[in-house]
Order: C-alpha cells, then structure tokens, then sequence
C-alpha cells in the first residue's frame, strides 16, 4: 500500500527534496478565495448567507448561534463523552499554566540608570476557525480555546460551518465544546468567508478580530494568507501528517494503526515510515491491508496511503533515520526505537514528538495534555505549534535616566551619522546639551 523509497545506500546533507510530501498549492487557491473575501468586506451579512447557501448548501436562521442552541448542545451531550472533553480541557490548561505560560514582566539593567523591559500582553480579541468537513474537529475548539483563555484574551469568538443536517446549525459537539469552556460567541459560518468576517468584521453581527487561529482546507489557509496583516494569524496549516521513526523492535501492528490515525483525516494526509528494518516494512504493508479494510473510512484511508504523500523510507541505520526525519520535520513525529527517549533527544524539527510505544499520536490529539494545533508542510523547521505565548505580544518598554542617555548618547549620535541619518543624531544632541546647560 505503502509507496517504498531506499535512501540507504546515499547520505545526503538534505533528504527533504526526495521525501514523500503532497502538493498543497495555496498560491492557486488564494485566487479563488479573493473575492469572497472582497465580497464580506463590501457586503457584510449578506455575503455570508449567500456563500452558507453556495458552499454549505444550508440557509442558517441564525448565523450567530443563539445561546439556547448552545445550551441545548451541552445538556443532550453523552455524559461519557463530555467526561472525556471535560478530562481533556483539564490536562490542555494544566499545561498552559505550568508549562507554557512566560512572565508577564522581565527587565534589565544594563548600566545604572538604562533600564530595558519586555511586558508580554494578550491581543484582545480571538477569532478561532474550527473545520466542520470530513471531521468535524470538537477537539479543536480545546485546542483554540484553553491557551487564548490562559494568555487572557478578553475577547473570543469561533466559527464553525453550519450544517444542514442540523438545520444550519454547526455540528452539536462543536457547540457543546464551546459550551463547556465558557464561549458563548459562536459563528455558523465556514470556510474563507469566515477568515474575512473576523479579518473585517461585520456590522452588527461579528466585531473584527486581531488574530485568526486554528486549521482548515485549502481555502480557509488561502484566506488566512490573502489577508495576513489586516489580521494576524497562527500559521498556514496544510494537511496534517505523521511520520513513524521505527527500527526492529517496534510493533508492525501498532506502527500501522498510527499511520492510519493520520491518514483518515484527510485524502491529502500524509503517513510516513522511516525505518531501517526491511522487515518492519513488509509488516506493516500486511497489517495495512488488514487494518484499513476493517475501518468506515477506508476509502479515503486508501486514497491517503497510496498517494505521493505516503510512502515507507528505508534507512542504513536509525542515524541515517534522525537526519531523514529532521529533514522531513513531521507535524508530529513518533518514535518507536530501541531507547526512544535518547533517540527523542537527537530531534530538532518537529511540532510534536511522541516518544515510545504507549504516546500514539491519537492520545495527543485529544487527551495528552499537549496542543494538536501543529505546524505541517515542514514548517517545523521554524516554527511552533499553538501555545499560550502564541495569543501574546511582546512590547520592549525603554525607560534611561538622563544620566544613562549622556553615558551611551555619543555612540548612538557617532552610529546614527555612519548610516546617514544626523536627525536622529540631533535628537540625542538636543537632550545631551539642554541637560549640560542645566
């Protein structure tokens, strides 16, 4: 099932350009996206309903969800189920606090009276994308939700497609989610027009937004990068991904069951094996064909594992292996080796490392604790995923007494007439002599 590509006979300095990795063309997509967008900024309400029809095939009554429908979402929710979210948000925000929030205040004194500080605030309001497609991802509104919360974002609002099959209402575990973590300010829209609602607003229906988070089809990232910087934004999400980091000891069973918890998210998900064990290989292709057929989703299973994005990648060793898997550096990333966490140790680009045979990515994408909101395409290699420190800004507070300006004013006047600039010499100058002249 599993496309094969042997690199073990070559070492290379950069393995990523004969990897498996789909096409995600946003650049075309963005095209398409352009007037819609242009559309909800001209048109407001309108637009929205107009495109709810086109694209949702549904008119919403309402396309901010009213509070009873909220209501009514949480108290018909499966008490198991809202156990497990309940479960979920508690281990996401113990996290937040303990491990990912920073200090609001730190400075420095770098000579007696030049002091620098950094005060970290939240951006004020929210507007988080939560897909409501092949897989209408519930767990994403934890992931959005509890580390904007935890920064202190004031003001949070998601948008979700509606449904027909409820009545143009957004799916009823999406708005239970919501429920449950307090948001009472939810969108049935979908798709690039409800990146532009937030990034414009809309009059009396939706305040414009500072920030758009949370993943999404092509369009939604098209719309994400057609108007990135009238909004800010967490990243271009393409279609997530998995690689597996295997040798001998790791369980074919196992392996395959992760890759296909990846592949059925979408058709253009991509299921990676890197293993130096031919006989791995061979396990997990069997258990593949076994495993996939038993499952609902098998045709979009076969349509993920068979295409460019998929494949297994036969290594000479696991250090070939880390380099592979650096160089690819998976959305997430399992490690499933003879001394996993020492292997673990040697990974410098992924957005999430799942280490040993008990940390299936599955587990991080509901319950472990960690964000499932991850940077794909290779991304990894320089940025990270959703975090608390992603919904705050950074602003350097400056604050010199005039004896500390006279200390370091001749170097900034001699720096500033090297680059050709004498006003911002002078406006050192002016102070340096008025206070001489006291």
């Amino acid at each position: 099932m599993l496309r094969i590509l042997d690199v073990s006979g070559e070492r290379r300095d950069d393995y990523s350009s004969v990897l498996p990795r789909g096409c995600f063309d946003v650049e075309t997509a963005v095209a398409a996206v352009e007037p819609i967008c242009h559309a909800v900024a001209e048109e407001g309400e309108a637009a929205l309903r107009r495109f709810a029809e086109q694209f949702d095939h549904v008119s919403p009554e309402h396309l901010r969800v009213p509070q009873q429908a909220l209501d009514d979402a949480l108290e018909a929710m499966d008490p198991e189920l809202r156990a497990a979210v309940e479960e979920s948000i508690r281990r996401r925000r113990v996290v937040c606090e303990e491990v990912e929030r920073e200090e609001h205040w730190r400075s420095v004194d770098l000579a007696p009276g030049a002091n620098i500080g950094q005060v970290l605030l939240p951006v004020s309001r929210v507007g988080l994308y939560v897909p409501g497609g092949l897989a209408p991802l519930a767990s994403t509104v934890l992931m959005n939700v509890v580390p904007a919360q935890v920064a202190g974002v004031s003001s949070i609002a998601i948008a979700t497609p509606p449904q027909a099959e409820f009545r143009g209402l957004p799916n009823p575990t999406i708005l239970a989610v919501a429920r449950l973590l307090g948001v009472d300010e939810v969108y049935a829209v979908g798709g690039a027009q409800a990146i532009a609602m937030f990034a414009y607003g809309v009059g009396g229906l939706c305040p414009k937004a500072d920030m758009i988070t949370g993943p999404g089809n092509i369009y939604v990232v098209a719309a994400k990068r057609l108007l990135r910087g009238r909004v800010g934004i967490d990243a271009e999400a393409g279609p997530t991904e998995i690689l597996v980091l295997a040798d001998a000891t790791a369980d074919p069973v196992q392996v395959a069951a992760d890759l296909i918890s990846q592949a059925e998210h979408d058709p253009m998900a991509g299921a990676v094996l890197v293993t130096d064990s031919r006989e791995l290989v061979e396990a997990v292709q069997s258990e593949l064909e076994t495993q996939v057929d038993q499952l609902a989703t098998k045709q979009r299973l076969k349509a993920s594992l068979t295409g460019e994005q998929s494949g297994a990648v036969i290594v000479a060793d696991i250090d070939q292996g880390i380099d592979v898997a650096n160089d690819y550096a998976a959305e997430h990333l399992e490690i499933q080796t003879a001394a996993a966490a020492a292997v673990a140790r040697r990974i410098t680009n992924a957005g999430a490392i799942f280490v040993g045979p008990h940390a299936p990515v599955p587990l991080g994408d509901y319950s472990a604790g960690s964000t499932h909101v991850l940077p794909t395409g290779g991304a990894a290699h320089f940025s990270s995923g959703l975090s608390v420190r992603s919904f705050m800004k950074a602003i350097h507070v400056i604050d010199y007494t005039a004896a500390a300006l006279q200390e370091i004013g001749p170097k900034v006047e001699t720096f500033a007439m090297a680059e050709n600039l004498p006003g911002h010499a002078h406006a050192i100058a002016v102070r340096i002599d008025q206070e001489e002249q006291r």
